[in-house]
C-alpha cells in the first residue's frame, strides 16, 4: 500500500490543513520538525520512514495568490529521490503542457478548480497525471459531468473528502467505496481522516491502493511498522 506524507504549502511554509477551512491553516507544528519550513519537514518524516512520494497542495496557487513553485524547486534538489505529486489549481492544457514538460513531479488535476472535463479528456492517459475528486461535506467540488463520466478518469485516483481532513474523524469508506465501484481497474488513495495503522489496514483490505496522510505522522500515532502496510 502506497502511504503519501502531504505538504500543504502557504507562503513558502508547511500548514496544518483543517477541514478544509484554508483561511485557518497555521504553520504547521510537528513532533518531526523544529519548524515549518518545508525542507526541515521533509526530513523530520524522512527520519521516521523512507517514503517514496509526497502530495504537495500549493494553496497559494489554487486560491490564486501566488506560487510556491521555487520551494518545489528547492525540495526537489535537496530529496532527489522523493517524487511529488502536486495540485496547484491547474485547470487548462497549456498550463498542464507546459508545468508538465518542466519535470517537477506529477501533475493532480484537483476537480475543484476545474470548469469542464477538457482538461480531464485531454490528459487522462498520461502517465503522470492525477485526479483529485473532491468532496465538501456531501457535494462533489467540480463540474458534475466529471464525476459522471468515469471512462474519461486516468488510471489513478485520489478521493479527498475536505471536511475530515486534520479531523482525526476516519476515512471516508462509503464514498471510497462508491469511487472504487465506479473506477473499475483505476487505482484509488484515499485523502482525509486517516488516524493510525488501523485504518490503514482497514483501508487496504477495502481495496484502497494508498492513503494521503498528514495530521497522524506529526502527532506521531503513525509511526514505525505501521507504516509497513503490505
Amino acid at each position: 500500500m502506497d502511504i503519501i506524507p502531504v505538504l500543504d504549502l502557504r507562503g513558502g511554509i508547511v500548514v496544518r490543513a483543517h477541514r478544509g477551512q484554508r483561511d485557518q491553516y497555521r504553520p504547521l507544528e510537528s513532533l518531526l520538525a523544529r519548524t515549518s519550513d518545508p525542507s526541515d519537514v521533509m526530513r523530520g518524516i524522512y527520519s521516521i520512514y523512507p517514503f517514496r512520494s509526497f502530495y504537495v497542495a500549493d494553496l497559494d496557487a489554487i486560491m490564486g495568490t501566488g506560487n510556491n513553485e521555487a520551494v518545489l524547486w528547492r525540495l526537489k534538489a535537496e530529496f532527489p529521490a522523493a517524487v511529488f505529486w502536486v495540485d496547484n489549481g491547474i485547470a487548462d492544457l497549456s498550463s498542464a503542457r507546459r508545468w508538465l514538460s518542466a519535470n517537477l513531479g506529477h501533475l493532480v488535476i484537483g476537480s475543484e478548480s476545474q470548469q469542464d472535463t477538457a482538461l480531464v479528456l485531454h490528459l487522462s492517459q498520461h502517465d503522470r497525471v492525477v485526479l483529485s475528486l473532491d468532496f465538501r461535506d456531501h457535494t462533489f467540488q467540480g463540474p458534475a459531468a466529471l464525476l459522471r463520466e468515469a471512462a474519461s478518469w486516468p488510471r489513478r485516483l485520489i478521493v479527498m473528502t475536505l471536511a475530515r481532513v486534520g479531523s482525526g474523524a476516519g476515512p471516508d469508506f462509503d464514498r471510497l467505496c462508491a469511487i472504487r465501484n465506479l473506477a473499475a481497474d483505476r487505482q484509488i488513495y484515499a485523502a482525509g481522516g486517516v488516524r493510525d495503522g488501523a485504518d490503514l489496514t482497514a483501508l487496504k483490505r477495502a481495496g484502497i491502493a494508498g492513503a494521503l496522510v498528514a495530521t497522524s505522522l506529526h502527532d506521531g500515532r503513525l509511526h514505525g511498522s505501521y507504516l509497513e502496510v503490505e
